[in-house]
């Protein structure tokens, strides 16, 4: 049974190694080092499982569409909840790399329903922005969103598009131009027409 002092990175050098050539070659087991952290919060083993991880989940991100901004702070987040949750993990269930791609998976559906949730009130202020206040509303903030959502399936295909790409992915005009290939012009005339449709579906909440 290996000592618990081989479970850092250096014990790793001396129980998990192999000489050829003369060179130690360190064996990366990752099960090893998060057991590590969960005996005994190893700060060498994380430090470890971080560097070979995070550069893998923000690749994996980066390759699912997510920002590299994005995938950078949700790669790191992933990292810092196996350092918590680390005494959860179950060989037997997952391999490493599989529970750890997991926790990163879960993380983006968690900030993507968080920043859906935020962009469909901004849309909502901006479509409420010409409108008095209605101090006494009683639709909730999830009801509000839920009826701008059902409002922007009865647009145009292309209207949209341009509707989804700038408010709920949050681009710009012009990375929505640049990224459906049209006019500059072309994304502020859909937008006003949206915004236009969008106003009068949702007046009674006006």
């Amino acid at each position: 049974m290996v000592p618990a002092l081989a479970l850092t990175v250096d014990g790793m050098r001396e129980a998990g190694a192999s000489a050829q050539g003369g060179r130690f070659i360190v064996l990366f087991d990752p099960d090893r080092l998060i057991a590590a952290i969960a005996r005994s919060g190893d700060r060498a083993a994380f430090a470890a499982l971080f560097d070979h991880f995070a550069p893998r989940v923000k690749g994996l991100l980066m390759r699912g569409g997510a920002p590299a901004e994005l995938a950078e702070e949700v790669a790191q987040e992933t990292l810092l909840a196996v350092w918590r949750k680390a005494a959860l993990f179950d060989p037997a269930k997952a391999s490493a790399s599989t529970w750890i791609a997991t926790i990163a998976r879960n993380l983006r559906i968690d900030i993507a329903r968080r920043e859906t949730r935020s962009r469909l009130s901004q849309v909502y202020e901006i479509l409420d922005e010409e409108a008095p206040e209605q101090p006494d509303a009683t639709l909730s903030g999830a009801e509000r969103d839920a009826r701008v959502r059902a409002a922007m399936t009865q647009l145009s295909p292309d209207q949209y598009r341009v509707v989804e790409l700038a408010f709920i992915e949050g681009f710009s005009h012009q990375h929505v131009a640049d990224h459906l290939a049209i006019p500059l012009g072309t994304v502020k005339s859909r937008l006003r027409l949206a915004l236009s449709h969008l106003r009068g579906r949702l007046e009674d909440l006006r």
